[in-house]
């Protein structure tokens, strides 16, 4: 398994000039705070280690890792006081999708009222 460089979690969308601080690690995955550029009061990201590029890409090799970026992220969001409350899950795919960096990642926001449509 590839992992990332963590030279491209300084891109400014993963957390600007420096390496982001981590609120959680493991062996698969990173999960920092969104620190520019926040959607609401509670908004982080979670990042799997290996290299891929969007989800189009994953392969049924993959499975274990997608589910365990999910079960982080609600881990992460009962750390951050927010899994009562509710929180949103977003994964963007493609240009279209808004996939602006080229690493699959989940972003999770809460801490308010989430409304529909998302944009």
């Amino acid at each position: 398994m590839a992992a990332i460089d963590i030279e491209q979690t300084k891109n400014p969308y993963f957390g600007g000039k420096s390496p982001p601080q981590y609120i959680f690690e493991d062996e698969q995955c990173i999960v920092f705070e969104a620190d520019e550029d926040r959607q609401a009061p509670v908004h982080f990201i979670v990042v799997p280690k290996k290299v891929l590029p969007r989800l189009s890409v994953a392969t049924e090799e993959d499975e274990r890792l997608l589910g365990h970026l999910l079960i982080v992220s609600r881990h992460v969001a009962k750390l951050k006081g927010i899994s009562d409350s509710g929180f949103r899950v977003v994964m963007n795919e493609g240009k279209h999708g808004g996939q602006t960096v080229n690493q699959f990642h989940i972003q999770v926001f809460g801490g308010r009222q989430m409304y529909w449509p998302f944009g």
